[in-house]
């Protein structure tokens, strides 16, 4: 520790990593591992990381149950996934890699579920050609995190927890550092570094449902655009289609892929298997034309051998699925709370107890249904964030100095839509080459020296701010009326006139946040937390919002109803947003050209 000011505390590492689930943690381990000095800067405990509720498996072509499985084929669905609007670089390199960095796990030390002869048993996912999911039952994400976590442990790097970050700071161009306070005590804390690498997650606590944890407030994507690093396809807000819908207490909370992808049907109130009316004309063929094909297919999943039968309809990629579901509920065919019906309970209970076994603890203890007996409600919720910081493919450098994003605040892997397993695989992935790309920027780094006196100040008073006003606006009730405008304005289907209703309402919310007001201590105040979470939600809340009222069409997750089909012009190039002084400035620039050698592979 140094002493920069002689009013709190400051930290200097060669890389710094903001964030500490799959994708933090992952890259501290290469930086580590290159003998650098490195600082992992937590907002909760370690351990306590979003990626933990991550459950059916992370994708790789280890090709264990399935022997055709390539990366070229991943690399293949990933694109058709993301509605070709991926960055065709990180895609390769994610299908390419995903497989090593899974038996890199193992070799540290998570344990996967297991085929009959002993290698790492793989299951189905939508949108996935093969049985392509690594997996721990349905707690993959809670193995990777102790993997991970105990790997890190034992490389020595130092640990900050219950830390929340305010602000990069920065030399000109460079970011050279991060400030922010202890949540435990509510004292100042400033971190000097060459690299920085922010692994913060997503944003979806700026929905009303959504099955995002506390920490997804969308710091990582706000602190990289008030440092002046670029956002890219913002509008593309992930709606799994699965999320629990009652009772009250726990909406939104995550009903596992792995449920369908083990064979939950999906039924309306009146028993239709709606999901055939719901398939794309152009992919229908990949899909069972019968329910006889289809449980021919679940009866060979279940006894683990190969079959010529096609997959169930329920199997579609995640934004068809939530748009199905959604349609079906506004049509008046949902569930009595509003969600429509999964069920899996046609399978053996043992069997149902053994694969999914946090799903049937999960509705026992909180909904009092026992899914081996009859079928849960589900519906769609906000989940995952495509958009973020614009990344080098190759090391994951920002378009800032400096600045490295891994993980969900990272955006262009997954294009218009993200696949079931590609996160838990993008974050091993770029997680590894943002550590590498960081360290490589230090090492020709000038030392990180003194911090900015003038921007500590400002960042001091950043926080002191709420506590210095008379009177004010709740925070609590300031980010209620936020998730109300996003979920009503800015959800699964658009329009012109709504987003452009969400975007006074978010301006009007903008002024009502200068206003914040907390009372209390600052050691473990929760409304004083919120208030920085929520200028980081609206700087979201308005990138999400301004991209999709731009983007004058439907692909992927964002689907608008005054512009129901693709764009072909639209297919060809990102969202960008960037700071232009005070305000949001929102452009479209063409998407980099895909090889005629990777094309082949999608068109063949």
């Amino acid at each position: 520790m140094t002493s920069a000011t002689p009013s709190y505390e400051t930290y200097e590492h060669d890389v710094l990593v903001i964030g500490a689930g799959g994708a933090g943690l992952r890259a501290a381990i290469e930086a580590a591992a290159a003998g650098v000095s490195v600082g992992l800067v937590c907002k909760s405990l370690l351990g306590k990381a979003h990626t933990v509720m991550a459950e059916g498996g992370v994708a790789a072509a280890l090709a264990n149950v399935a022997a055709a499985d390539t990366w070229q084929t991943h690399f293949r669905d990933t694109m058709v996934g993301g509605k070709m609007l991926n960055n065709w670089r990180m895609a390769q390199l994610h299908a390419q890699e995903a497989p090593e960095r899974v038996r890199e796990l193992e070799r540290w030390g998570a344990v996967f579920d297991r085929t009959r002869d002993g290698r790492i048993l793989q299951r189905p996912f939508g949108g996935h050609t093969h049985p392509r999911l690594a997996h721990v039952g349905d707690r993959t994400g809670l193995e990777m995190i102790r993997t991970l976590q105990d790997r890190a442990v034992q490389s020595g790097l130092a640990v900050y927890m219950e830390c929340t970050t305010t602000r990069l700071l920065t030399d000109g161009d460079r970011v050279t550092g991060a400030f922010g306070y202890w949540r435990t005590t509510g004292e100042p804390v400033a971190f000097a570094a060459k690299a920085v690498i922010l692994a913060t997650g997503g944003i979806g606590r700026a929905w009303e449902v959504s099955s995002n944890s506390w920490e997804y407030s969308g710091d990582g994507h706000a602190l990289a655009y008030q440092a002046g690093a670029e956002l890219i396809d913002m509008e593309f807000v992930q709606f799994h289609p699965t999320g629990m819908v009652w009772p009250p207490g726990v909406r939104g909370l995550l009903v596992t892929e792995a449920v369908r992808g083990e064979g939950g049907i999906l039924r309306n109130r009146d028993a239709e298997r709606f999901m055939w009316r719901y398939l794309p004309e152009e992919r229908r063929h990949e899909y069972a034309e019968t329910d006889e094909e289809a449980s021919r297919w679940v009866e060979a999943l279940s006894e683990g051998r190969e079959t010529d039968a096609r997959q169930p309809p329920e199997l579609s990629t995640r934004d068809n699925v939530a748009r199905a579901i959604h349609t079906e509920v506004r049509e008046g065919r949902g569930s009595g709370h509003g969600g429509v019906y999964l069920d899996i309970s046609y399978l053996p209970p043992d069997l149902v107890r053994r694969k999914l076994p946090s799903m049937y603890e999960q509705f026992r203890e909180l909904a009092d249904v026992d899914i081996t007996a009859g079928p849960m409600e589900v519906g769609p919720t906000c989940h995952y964030v495509m958009g973020g910081v614009r990344v080098d493919a190759e090391t994951a450098a920002s378009t800032r100095p400096g600045l490295f994003a891994a993980g969900e605040v990272a955006g262009g892997m997954h294009g218009a839509n993200r696949l079931g397993g590609n996160s838990l695989s993008d974050l091993l992935v770029f997680g590894q080459r943002a550590g590498a790309g960081a360290v490589a920027f230090a090492a020709d780094a000038p030392p990180a020296g003194a911090l900015d006196e003038e921007q500590l100040r400002d960042a001091e008073a950043e926080l002191a701010a709420p506590f210095d006003r008379p009177a004010g606006e709740n925070p609590y009730r300031l980010h209620a009326d936020l998730q109300a405008a996003m979920q009503s304005l800015v959800g699964i289907f658009r329009t012109a006139s709504d987003l452009e209703a969400a975007l006074a309402r978010i301006a009007q919310l903008r002024e009502r946040w200068e206003t914040v007001q907390v009372v209390g201590l600052r050691a473990f105040n929760p409304g004083w937390n919120l208030a920085f979470e929520l200028r980081n939600m609206l700087v979201c809340a308005e990138a999400v919002t301004r991209s999709a009222l731009q983007r004058t069409e439907t692909r992927g997750a964002h689907a608008r109803l005054d512009h129901p089909d693709l764009d072909p012009g639209w297919g060809s190039r990102n969202s960008t947003v960037a700071r232009d002084g005070e305000q949001m400035r929102v452009t479209a620039e063409p998407l980099p050209q895909l090889p005629d050698e990777l094309r082949r592979l999608i068109t063949t």
